[in-house]
């Protein structure tokens, strides 16, 4: 339930039109810096930590900031909205208003609402007043939250935290606005990772997605995706006695090791053990976030690195960019290379980013399973469905915090590390990727790259709609009714593959922590038991209503829509012709089809801000994550409507 998609940074738009249907999603009023406003960005290859006090703060100007305000609110007023947490009423002359908790604030805006209980708020719209006179008041992010903090359910406890989150959430944006604009249409043609470090906003659901807490302004610059800095990994040596390491069956440590950093590196690293008098090989090598060296293993495991439990071997040589996971690195020096997943103490999204050293133990064995799985299954194969692995885990576990903590302490997730497979070896001539959180980003005129890609393509909306949903939802559908497996295949968790800027293939990554097997029957090895949840029978098909038709499809319906793409009945009905054509290509299954019925009339509205709101340090226990969910009634299944006609009796 993490990590990030996107939905629209900022644009430039005129006054609400109420001639115009459906205004274009995430426009605002321009954000151009007056004349005397601070210097440009500093450019990525500088050390950030070089920077001067001021020039952190030059993307801090009142106007990006008014901007970046009325887009946050626009988030919460439509987020919010659709999970009920707000009531708008209905205004005489059009538009919606919102009332503060004692009824002193309203909130104007226009805003159209459609499938799914979605609310497409109009940016430029929103206005804030005095109740008692309707006089104007200026646009607070802060105050909006503490005028609704009970209607809201914020508690004392809860609402400066949040508070922080929505301040630094403000604060990435106004970065963002203030780099220079890339339309859409340019983006689409990019490259992957200017398209990963391209995207201008989080989870499309989560308000306060870009919490980051821990990071200084200058953490900030050298580690936010959006920053484009390269980063070079610091290595660690971690005792034998107090680390595990784990692989795939066909990889190892020692030919992982030198496949990631060379002959010449590791001859360093084990002369600089040797300098210390101490044996290489009773050391495993750890790779570690710089951020999480400088500000907590280095004093919190200080008596580790006294001892040499713990020795900083120093930085490898390979240049990489941090995903929108945040904590996730591509290899820019060596593509081909894997990517490295590193502990990070910060707090974002409603968790601290740590890994567990004992969670990661299992995680080869789980990728090895299910890439068995999709290997063998012969329409996951038909879809091309690829997975790429993590096929390496390593993590080390401090004694003295294992012996004062439970399993949930975050001290026990300070130093752990994966690494998983890159996707680019596998493209073929003429392939090229994109994240799938790629589809909802819109530049600053409110153009979607979705849209940008349809159109390069030459394909009609329709076909190409359903070209990424033959690689995307079908085997999804495949994985829960087949086996009771459930991804959480959000817009980062999920790579497209573009062929003439169509989808020709979907890759799934981030796999151990966040899949599940529902179904009791499914058999697993021993090793992989852990994945098995005991969902409610009522609540499983949720893993595509929720995950799926709510957090993803509902925001890129809007946006096609938004464009005069495709309207919304073309969009669901090829939604139901994706699922129908499955269901008839696997009439085996037919019984689960009705046992789970994906064209029942109504499910459960699954609420994410409500998670954070209630508690933005841990949303949910992964190993239990249906005991955490938070419902607010039910949604009209858009896909009902173009259910197939039932066999007739004779037939």
């Amino acid at each position: 339930m993490t990590a990030p998609h996107t939905t629209p940074a900022a644009g430039a738009v005129p006054a609400p039109d109420p001639g115009h249907p459906l205004p274009a999603p995430g426009a605002a009023p321009s954000a151009a810096p007056p004349s005397g406003a601070p210097a440009a960005l500093p450019h990525p290859s500088r050390d950030p930590y070089s920077l001067g006090p001021e020039e952190a703060v030059a993307h801090l100007t009142p106007e990006r900031w008014e901007t970046a305000v009325r887009l946050l609110l626009r988030k919460a007023l439509a987020e919010f909205s659709h999970e009920r947490l707000l009531e708008p009423a209905p205004l005489d002359g059009g538009g919606y208003r919102v009332t503060s908790d004692d009824g002193s604030v309203e909130y104007r805006f226009a805003a159209r609402r459609m499938a799914l209980d979605h609310w497409h708020v109009d940016a430029a719209s929103i206005t804030r007043h005095r109740t008692a006179d309707g006089a104007a008041l200026p646009l607070d992010g802060m105050a909006f939250f503490t005028e609704l903090r009970s209607t809201l359910g914020l508690t004392d406890a809860i609402l400066p935290v949040y508070l922080e989150e929505i301040g630094s959430t403000l604060s990435g944006t106004a970065y963002k606005l203030a780099g220079e604009p890339v339309t859409a249409a340019e983006l689409a043609g990019a490259g992957f990772q200017a398209i990963e470090t391209g995207m201008t906003e989080g989870h499309p659901c989560f308000v306060a997605n870009n919490g980051r807490l821990g990071f200084s302004i200058r953490d900030y610059h050298a580690h936010a995706p959006e920053t484009a800095a390269p980063v070079q990994l610091l290595w660690l040596a971690a005792h034998r006695d107090h680390t595990t390491f784990s692989c795939s069956a066909d990889t190892g440590y020692e030919r992982l090791l030198r496949a990631e950093l060379g002959a010449a590196a590791l001859d360093a690293f084990a002369a600089r053990l040797t300098a210390l008098g101490l044996d290489p090989a009773d050391y495993l090598l750890i790779p570690v976030h710089p951020w999480q060296w400088w500000n907590k293993l280095s004093v919190t495991f200080a008596a580790a690195v006294a001892r040499r439990r713990l020795v900083c071997l120093g930085a490898g040589t390979d240049r990489y960019l941090a995903q929108q996971s945040i904590r996730t690195f591509f290899n820019t020096t060596d593509p081909a290379r894997h990517y490295v997943k590193t502990a990070l103490s910060v707090l974002n999204m409603g968790f601290m980013r740590g890994l567990s050293a004992a969670y990661m133990e299992a995680t080869p064995a789980i990728n090895d399973w299910l890439a068995g799985l999709v290997a063998r299954d012969p329409v996951l194969r038909r879809t091309g469905l690829t997975v790429i692995r993590e096929r390496a885990a390593v993590g080390y576990r401090d004694p003295g915090y294992e012996a004062a903590t439970d399993r949930h302490s975050p001290y026990r997730k300070m130093l752990a590390a994966l690494w998983r497979e890159s996707p680019v070896p596998t493209l073929e001539p003429g392939q090229r990727l994109a994240t799938m959180a790629a589809l909802l980003h819109t530049d600053r005129d409110g153009r979607s790259l979705a849209a940008a890609l349809i159109d390069r393509s030459g394909l009609a909306p329709r076909v190409w709609l359903r070209r990424y949903l033959d690689a995307y939802l079908t085997p999804l559908l495949h994985s829960f009714y087949a086996y009771g497996l459930a991804f959480m295949p959000h817009g980062e968790n999920v790579i497209l593959v573009l062929q003439d800027d169509a989808v020709a293939r979907v890759v799934f990554k981030d796999l151990a922590e966040e899949i599940v097997v529902m179904e009791p029957d499914t058999p697993l090895p021993p090793e992989v038991e852990r994945i098995r949840a005991g969902t409610p029978e009522e609540e499983r098909l949720l893993a595509i209503f929720t995950d799926v038709f709510d957090c993803f499809l509902r925001h890129l319906a809007a946006l096609l829509v938004a464009e005069d793409v495709l309207d919304e009945e073309g969009f669901w009905r090829t939604v139901a012709e994706t699922i129908t054509a499955y269901q008839e290509s696997v009439p085996e299954l037919a019984e689960r089809f009705a046992r789970y019925d994906i064209f029942t009339e109504e499910f459960a509205l699954s609420c994410l801000n409500r998670l954070q709101l209630r508690n933005n340090r841990q949303m949910v226990d992964l190993t239990d994550p249906s005991a955490a969910l938070q419902f607010a009634g039910t949604l009209r299944n858009p896909v009902a409507p173009y259910a197939p006609a039932p066999a007739s009796a004779g037939a």
